[in-house]
């Protein structure tokens, strides 16, 4: 679709709305007015106001919206450029609806964390009620959205009251699995090409462990969680986790852990030896990861295993007992349905483990859903989906308690991890809600530097592991960001 920007440059703005309005659509920016479908949206200052409208021409018919900001709200650069950029999607999103586009579940919202904006009015000491009305009044999301957001902007909330200035999160990324899932877009490898990578691999992961561990000792922090994830960190062999785990406990202090997870993940890497290894190093969560209960759909994503294969890896992870279990499922696989999706979450929730993510299907341009020849679910099945999941999930004793979204989702829904009482995450509230600071290592890994007032650094690694191994030396070096992070005033 095209788009003209008249007196502003809120390009992501623009995109961001036209991309939940209109997810087929892709923006064009003509150099000189065109004729046919198209977007105009201006901005002007006033003496008082600054005015948003935009011009929403589709079909033959042009439809309008608008959109203010008081003058006196912009205070700061910062704040200027939110108040302006919420005010361009606003002002796009009621000509959109104007020209009869049906409402999306979260409204006007875009990004990635809609639970901050809900805390932000929690913390100005808005009733439950009172912040429910606001946020419902400014982005016009739905009542059974609004009342999820706002249950996991208190477990957020609660999990920030319990961390102190210089607690930290450790994350360490396996890029590693046994085959490449289609729906898939993380940094991975099958290892049926990579196998020869995976002990050099190894070896300069201990390197950066010990130079993050300099580094978080210099800097005075104290680690609270550490969670492994990939990939699928299982596809290292018992003796490699051992190794890891073993360096991870001389580098660091790790007295004040409250938790470790590993993202076990694939059933078909979950073995009494590595689970065994698990449990000796105080790991207390695993993650036992269907997607699916159903074998023609697992089929279609290429997992390589079966339902039954589920349960076998369940069974075994509970025979050797004391890990609390994460079961994640997705709504929208190829090929699935709905009445297939309501067996998985039945299938699942007759396991009871103590945590269940349900996620939407993002199609994600690194995936390979493009080469699936299944059809996928229509976004009004995909609402049925999660719906039932959440009013099952709610009966059977589950509380959501964080919540994200993710772009090119289907139906442009969110992602919901649901748990028993007492088995939160706490780094899953961590890094969805920016609630510390997260120092991650290994292929791929996104380190994210929080500082008290939201101000955030991010640092990257080399995604692929033979780029990682080698630029073992470069990634070492820039540890010293954190020591430099924490020293600034």
């Amino acid at each position: 679709m095209k788009l003209y920007l008249i007196g502003h440059d809120y390009r992501y703005a623009a995109e961001q709305m036209l991309l939940t309005l209109f997810p087929d659509e892709r923006p064009e920016y003509p150099d000189a007015p065109a004729p046919g479908d198209g977007v105009t949206i201006a901005l002007h200052r006033g003496a008082r106001v600054a005015t948003v409208t935009c011009r929403l021409r589709r079909d033959g018919a042009v439809c309008r919206g608008r959109a203010t900001v008081p003058i006196a709200a912009l205070t700061d650069a910062v704040t200027e450029d939110r108040l302006l950029s919420r005010a361009v999607k606003r002002a796009f999103y009621r000509a959109a609806l104007r020209a009869g586009v049906a409402p999306p579940v979260w409204g006007a919202l875009t990004g990635v964390r809609p639970g901050k904006l809900m805390e932000a009015l929690l913390a100005q000491g808005l009733s439950d009620r009172a912040a429910a009305r606001r946020f419902r009044a400014e982005f016009d999301v739905s009542p059974e959205r609004t009342a999820l957001c706002l249950r996991t902007a208190h477990a957020a909330l609660d999990a920030a009251r319990s961390l102190s200035p210089r607690d930290i999160c450790l994350y360490v990324g396996i890029p590693f699995c046994p085959t490449r899932c289609a729906y898939c877009s993380f940094v991975s490898q099958s290892i049926a090409q990579s196998m020869a990578l995976i002990q050099p691999f190894f070896d300069a992961l201990l390197r950066e462990l010990h130079a993050t561990a300099e580094a978080v000792r210099a800097a005075g922090l104290r680690v609270v969680s550490l969670y492994v994830g990939g990939g699928t960190p299982t596809t290292l062999s018992a003796a490699q986790l051992d190794a890891l785990f073993c360096a991870l406990e001389d580098g660091f202090d790790l007295s004040a852990l409250r938790e470790a997870t590993v993202e076990a993940g694939r059933p078909d890497t979950i073995c009494p030896d590595k689970l065994e290894t698990l449990a000796r190093h105080g790991v207390r969560r695993i993650s036992v990861n269907p997607q699916t209960m159903d074998d023609r759909v697992l089929e279609t994503i290429g997992r390589r295993h079966t339902a039954q294969d589920v349960h076998d890896a369940l069974a075994r992870t509970r025979a050797v007992g004391g890990f609390a279990v994460n079961m994640d499922l997705i709504a929208g696989l190829p090929g699935d349905t709905a009445a297939g999706f309501r067996r998985t979450v039945d299938a699942v929730l007759a396991l009871a483990p103590e945590n269940i993510t349900v996620h939407t299907l993002a199609r994600k341009r690194g995936s390979g859903l493009a080469e699936s020849a299944a059809p996928l679910p229509a976004a009004e099945d995909v609402g049925a989906m999660l719906d039932y999941a959440a009013r099952q999930l709610m009966n059977a004793g589950y509380a959501p308690y964080y919540l994200y979204r993710q772009k090119f989702m289907s139906g442009g829904f969110e992602n919901v991890g649901w748990t028993k009482p007492g088995f939160e995450n706490l780094y899953n509230l961590c890094i969805m809600e920016e609630l510390c600071s997260i120092v991650a290592m290994g292929g791929g890994a996104s380190t994210k530097l929080v500082a008290p007032g939201g101000r955030i650094r991010r640092g990257f690694a080399p995604k692929y592991p033979k780029e990682y191994i080698d630029g073992i030396a470069r990634v070492c070096a820039a540890k010293r960001d954190i020591v430099d992070w924490y020293a600034a005033p």
